[in-house]
Order: structure tokens, then C-alpha cells, then sequence
């Protein structure tokens, strides 16, 4: 089964220095059909404006993986991490029993990003983040995970719920294979060009809500860069 949901269906807030989209409810945007997907709570798509952000806020209980698009963004927390996260890489951050954190643009550009919150699979623990560089042709034509708590994926970084965060730049007319479990819960959202996902035509920021699938083969209509989620 695949759902797709057009970047045009999805709730969105326009507050000046932030422009977000939201599959999911999140904030003032409610639809109880898109309350999550298994684990997967949060996928907002944000264009954040230079020199802007988001002011010191707290979290708990919860996995936070930022994806960066175009720009950067500029990370400081309450356990004293600073850090800055570029295109094509990605940051996360384990809350734990809590920790509040700073997220600002402060390049001369806008920023762009995906942030997405995976449910742990376990209250608690002491906060973590940490972020990496992931060379963008080291993804071509194949899933690369960015983001794991699934065994077998510790050159990833590290995420408390049995969840991965995969990527991959594919050529048009090219394809790449993702292997799932039927019983879990993908999402994809093509963050640059066309593609499609065993047959279901996806634009650049459509998602696709996918289970009781095997395999999932991506054709790229046009150049394209791809993210996906794979939930319990």
C-alpha cells in the first residue's frame, strides 16, 4: 500500500521568517488522519529566512533528525553542544528526560530543511546529539543510512528506536532498491526532482506513506535526491 500525499495537501504555517509544511498534525495543523505513521511522529518541511530561528525551547521523549537541504543550520543546546549542519547533512538529537535547544540560520541565504521526530522506543535517558557530514556521492543510486537504532547500523548515527533514516541521489533514469519489512512503516519524500516508487509518481516534496511492501524501487524521473523513513 502506498499513499501518496501531494506537497499541496499537506498543513502548512506561514509565520514570515518560517515558511513549514507538516505531513503530520504538528502545532496549529490538525487532521486526525495524519496523526503519525507507526513511530514516525513529525516530518515538517521548513524554509527558515537568514539570520532567524528558532529561539531556546524545550523537548522530551523524543528522536529529532534534521535533514538540511540548502543552507545550514546552526545548533547550541542546554548541554552545552554547538554545532553547524550543512546541505545534504544531517544532525540528531536524542531528548531524553529533557533538554532545550537553539536552531538558527545564520547564513545570508534561506535555509531549507526536513526535521523529522521518530518516537523512542523508551522513555528517559540522558539527552544526546550529534552530527556528521554524509558525502552526497557516496548516495548515488543507492540508500545510504544517515540515521539508525537498527542493529547492524552503528556506522550511522545513533537513534534510541528501532527506526532508520536512509538517503540517496539518483540520476533521471536511473533506479535504487530499498528492501522492507512488510509489517513496518516507510515514508519517502523526494526532497529534489520526480521520481517513482513502484509505479506511484511522487513530486519534488510529495510524501508517500508506504506499508505492506518488500521492496521499494525508486525511478528517477528527473535528477533526484530522496529521504526516507523506516518505522516500527
Amino acid at each position: 500500500m502506498i499513499e501518496k500525499r501531494t506537497f499541496n495537501s499537506l498543513g502548512g504555517a506561514d509565520h514570515g521568517w518560517l515558511k513549514a509544511k507538516h505531513h503530520f498534525s504538528f502545532a496549529n495543523y490538525y487532521d486526525p488522519k495524519r496523526m503519525g505513521w507507526g513511530s514516525l511522529r513529525v516530518w515538517n518541511d521548513d524554509e527558515i529566512a537568514p539570520q532567524s530561528g528558532f529561539p531556546p525551547h524545550p523537548h522530551a521523549d523524543m528522536e529529532i533528525i534534521t535533514y538540511v537541504r540548502e543552507g545550514a543550520i546552526t545548533h547550541k543546546d542546554s548541554m552545552g553542544n554547538e554545532g553547524r549542519t550543512g546541505p545534504g547533512d544531517v544532525q540528531v538529537m536524542s531528548a531524553g528526560t529533557g533538554v532545550r535547544h537553539a536552531e538558527y540560520n545564520l547564513e545570508s541565504d534561506l535555509t531549507r530543511l526536513f526535521q523529522i521526530w521518530i518516537e523512542p522506543d523508551r522513555s528517559g535517558g540522558p539527552p544526546a546529539w550529534g552530527a556528521r557530514p554524509f558525502p552526497k556521492a557516496d548516495r548515488a543510486g543507492k540508500f545510504v543510512t544517515l540515521a539508525s537504532g537498527l542493529p547492524g547500523d552503528e556506522d550511522a548515527l545513533p537513534i534510541r528506536t528501532s527506526a532508520r533514516v536512509a538517503g540517496a541521489t539518483i540520476k533521471a533514469g536511473e533506479t535504487a532498491d530499498y528492501v522492507l519489512d512488510p509489517s513496518r512503516h516507510a515514508y519517502l519524500v523526494p526532497a529534489t526532482g520526480a521520481i517513482e516508487v513502484n509505479g506511484v509518481r511522487l513530486d519534488a516534496r510529495d510524501g508517500a506513506a508506504i506499508t505492506g511492501e518488500s521492496n521499494l524501487r525508486v525511478t528517477a524521473l528527473e535528477d533526484a535526491e530522496v529521504v526516507l523513513v523506516d518505522a516500527a
